[in-house]
């Protein structure tokens, strides 16, 4: 069986396979729209979790919500399930093939064959669409591949139950009746940019290590890595930061990239034209993400120069995190 499924790459896996599942029931909602939508946008340190030994930073919420939150907004009903038994899972994931029904899957990264091996680490919350199955091999959608691959039966269950952080569990998902009516995007958009400013300058309790509060707690720790840690180990945590930005999930920069691309979208929807100059300013501050990235990538490598160290690395994230402050509380004014 192979379902006749149009293959779009994404900037983003959890977006991309929901924008591929959406267009496959005829519904052609961009990658940014429905980033934006899910009021994704986000930053949270985690040190209670994690990632090759340090702690987790990410730049969205928790694997899924990505595809719950927009699909519930849009009026699609969808089922999502995880698994205990190996055995039951794949099978699960074959019923739907043969009922003609596209399942996005959670697997671990290190295990998918055709990833280039650069990319083949330890990462739990990648995202693929399963859109057939010949002989023993599925057809896979990976958003983040030029075409459609194919993926054996064992390669599959072992990347769908690969241990360690955020264990996918045989996770699947899909999507099971349509909208009973068109949604409101006027409507939508504005409070959903409203959520995302709340979630980045808001939250009560001013919690410490999310939003731009997040950022700020994370920049003040830099500097004290080398004193802390060792220069060694500090070295290696500054790296597992550069590397959840810039490699794990799209990242700081990217997610800011995208999220001025909804902007732009969302300017023409709502006809509130100040939106295109948020866009802007989004952009240059996912500039100034890579700029750092750049800079604590140098440092961990000991290939900076001599005026930026870890004190100077630190104090790029905290300006970073003054004007994303500054920049959620005026979009928040201006939606």
């Amino acid at each position: 069986m192979n379902l006749d499924f149009e293959h779009r790459r994404a900037a983003h896996c959890e977006n991309g396979v929901t924008s591929n599942l959406l267009r496959f029931y005829g519904y052609d909602y961009s990658e940014p729209l429905l980033f934006g939508l899910s009021a994704s946008l986000f930053f949270v340190y985690l040190p209670f979790i994690k990632l090759a030994g340090f702690p987790v930073i990410s730049f969205r919420p928790l694997p899924g919500v990505i595809f719950s939150r927009t699909t519930k907004l849009l009026g699609f009903g969808t089922k999502t399930s995880i698994f205990f038994n190996q055995k039951k899972a794949m099978n699960k994931l074959d019923s739907l093939l043969e009922k003609g029904i596209p399942t996005g899957v959670v697997v671990g990264m290190y295990y998918l064959p055709y990833m280039p091996i650069e990319y083949r680490f330890h990462f739990n919350a990648h995202n693929l669409c399963i859109t057939g199955k010949e002989a023993d091999n599925y057809i896979i959608s990976d958003p983040i591949a030029l075409e459609k691959v194919t993926l054996s039966s064992h390669d599959l269950q072992r990347a769908r139950f690969a241990k360690g952080t955020y264990p996918p569990r045989g996770k699947l998902y899909y999507i099971k009746s349509l909208p009973k009516k068109t949604p409101d995007l006027n409507k939508l958009v504005r409070r959903a940019i409203r959520k995302n400013c709340y979630r980045m300058v808001h939250l009560p309790g001013n919690v410490p290590i999310v939003g731009t509060n997040g950022i700020h707690h994370v920049a003040k720790k830099i500097p004290h890595f080398p004193e802390k840690y060792g220069y060694r180990k500090a070295g290696l945590y500054l790296a597992q930061i550069v590397r959840m930005m810039e490699e794990i999930g799209t990242g700081g920069a990217g997610f800011r990239f995208l999220y001025a691309a909804f902007l732009q979208e969302a300017a023409q929807i709502t006809g509130i034209d100040k939106l295109d100059d948020f866009s802007q300013r989004l952009t240059a501050i996912g500039d100034q993400w890579r700029n750092f990235a750049a800079e604590a990538a140098r440092v961990c490598k000991n290939r900076s120069s001599e005026h930026v160290n870890y004190e100077t690395i630190g104090s790029l994230l905290s300006d970073i995190g003054d004007m994303e402050k500054q920049f959620f509380l005026d979009l928040e004014k201006v939606v």
